[in-house]
């Protein structure tokens, strides 16, 4: 399986790019990135592109990828909504529409969130744009199309979010962690569980579109 990841950065990204790299399975992963990075590995091929929502001039080099995980993502907080928008809803789809010209048959998984609001009218900003995005994505004729809707995510292996919001909360709840793990398993994934579900899906697919923790652990 040839993979094609955004966001490889990030906590979540990371964590995807750790798995696909112990996957025997993935044959090569390209992953997108602003700037490059210091991970080398010989699956592994970075393309630099400072604008990824005009991806024309690398089409050639997209297209024939099995699998495109869409990890990019950034916080609300502090954002208005149109602002929120267009590095949400309006990257994504110009990514979205970009694979799915250049490699109609590939799965696309894009992360979303826990208490995305489908409906696109509920009263959280943040919600009812992912639900816009979600919803725009699986109108794109891909081969199959997934919503990854991840609670709180436990980083695993050296694995830090660059949201220093984040890091902080993450270190608040580590040491209730196992306990949360007992009480509600479902409220909790890890950047592992989250980067095999990820190729779990793509490989077999899955019976629905939106994905929960619960099932996100499942896999």
């Amino acid at each position: 399986m040839n993979v094609l990841l955004f966001g490889a950065t990030g906590m979540i990204g990371q964590g995807v790019l750790r798995e696909c790299l112990l996957d025997a399975g993935v044959a090569r992963i390209l992953s997108v990135v602003r700037r490059p990075t210091s991970e080398r590995d010989p699956k592994l091929a970075e393309l630099v592109a400072r604008d990824i929502d005009d991806l024309e001039t690398y089409e050639s080099q997209l297209a024939g990828v099995d699998a495109c995980f869409f990890c990019a993502g950034v916080s609300s907080a502090g954002m208005s909504e149109a602002e929120y928008t267009r590095v949400t809803h309006d990257l994504t789809l110009a990514v979205g529409r970009t694979v799915a010209r250049v490699a109609p048959g590939a799965v696309f998984i894009y992360v979303s969130g826990q208490g995305t609001d489908s409906t696109e009218r509920g009263r959280s900003m943040w919600a009812r744009v992912k639900g816009r995005t979600e919803n725009a994505l699986l109108a794109l004729p891909f081969r199959a199309a997934y919503m990854f809707r991840p609670g709180y995510i436990q980083p695993l292996h050296g694995i830090r979010s660059k949201t220093r919001l984040y890091r902080v909360g993450a270190a608040v709840v580590a040491p209730f962690v196992p306990l949360l793990r007992r009480l509600a398993p479902a409220a909790v994934t890890t950047t592992e569980q989250v980067g095999r579900a990820m190729l779990a899906v793509a490989r077999t697919g899955y019976a629905r579109p939106h994905l929960e923790p619960s099932d996100i652990n499942a896999l």
